[in-house]
């Protein structure tokens, strides 16, 4: 009994390391070709277990964390002034250290760090550039914010545009049946009922939340394709796709996604978020002089502003994916509270997917 206990956990182990590798020789599909005398534009996307990055002799030296056995360690040495420099590494959960020194050492050389927690939600943004406002895009957010008029004319023209954006995904990245449809007649309706004056923000959300909930029901016949696996079952509910909202919770921003789409979409949304932040710092926007999203202080309530029309542009990503690989249940771990996750390499495709 204990000999099959053990060979049965060898098996899970091999799968495991089986589909990280599948994942990993993926990544290296996914970068972006250079041009000559062009810096490098892809990120460097870390997990894993044991991340250290260090400064040696002026280099800045990065390994990348373990997340499967047997694995060779990927190792990166950054040179000041190189083209292969990336403009930012991306922290995906996972463990490790850094010092002050590669603070400063990213700083000196423009390269933006951000840390992205398993959820999905945004821990961190450092801009490589640091924060140089300009007090003029600063007078505009706050300008805008204060003046009613103005306040719903740029709330209008955000969700236009998000809208607008989403009758390309609904057109171009999901099969045509009857939901499609109406999402997208519900859509075109939205854009129009936009172009007339409005004076009440709830108005704006009303025709927001119709147009959505026609959006992810047009999402409803998707059947991600799985591989079957008796050391690594799949859950009934991650068959088809079944909303936005989570099993636990009613909200449609789904917080704590328990099924691998609406998990790899809150990663998509959270590397989109992270790469708008850095933009407007770079620009000389204040993250948290949001316009349409007022929240606490800490906020970055005008990335969320910004993340409203590249939504769709990340479904459509994210579609794609889903509809063009077969998954196991390897890819993904399901925690004691319901909450899906992605597997640390699975990640790190998605994340490059967006960034």
């Amino acid at each position: 009994m204990l000999l099959e206990t053990q060979f049965e956990q060898s098996e899970m182990a091999d799968e495991w390391a089986i589909r990280s590798d599948n994942w990993i020789a993926e990544l290296g599909k996914l970068q972006k070709p250079r041009r000559l005398r062009e810096r490098n534009p892809n990120a460097l996307i870390l997990t894993g277990h044991g991340n250290s990055l260090r400064v040696e002799n002026g280099s800045l030296i990065i390994k990348q964390g373990f997340t499967h056995y047997p694995q060779k360690q990927e190792c990166h040495r950054l040179l000041k002034g190189d083209l292969d420099l990336p403009r930012i590494i991306m922290l995906l959960d996972g463990s490790g250290s850094l010092s002050f020194d590669v603070l400063d050492w990213l700083s000196e050389q423009s390269i933006a760090l951000a840390r992205i927690k398993g959820s999905g939600d945004v821990a961190i943004v450092a801009s490589g550039n640091g924060f140089a406002s300009d007090q003029s895009k600063i007078d505009w957010q706050r300008e805008t914010l204060a003046c009613p008029v103005r306040r719903m004319a740029f709330v209008q023209e955000l969700i236009q545009s998000k809208l607008t954006n989403s009758l390309e995904t609904l057109s171009g990245h999901l099969p045509r049946h009857a939901d499609t449809d109406a999402a997208i007649a519900g859509a075109k309706r939205g854009i129009t009922a936009l172009d007339r004056p409005l004076h009440d923000m709830q108005q704006v959300r009303a025709i927001e939340g119709e147009c959505a909930s026609l959006y992810f029901r047009a999402w409803r016949n998707l059947r991600p394709q799985w591989k079957i696996s008796k050391r690594y079952p799949v859950p009934e509910s991650w068959l088809t796709y079944r909303g936005r909202s989570s099993v636990h919770e009613c909200k449609p921003e789904n917080r704590r996604a328990t099924d691998p789409i609406n998990a790899m979409l809150n990663y998509g949304y959270a590397v989109m978020h992270s790469k708008l932040q850095i933009k407007a710092v770079a620009d000389g926007y204040s993250p948290l002089l949001g316009i349409m999203h007022r929240q606490k202080r800490s906020s970055a309530s005008y990335i969320l502003d910004m993340l409203e029309p590249e939504r769709p542009r990340v479904d459509a990503a994210i579609l794609d994916f889903v509809q063009s690989r077969t998954f196991s249940g390897a890819d993904f771990i399901l925690r004691k509270d319901g909450a899906c996750r992605l597997s640390p390499q699975l990640a790190r495709v998605v994340a490059a997917l967006i960034i």
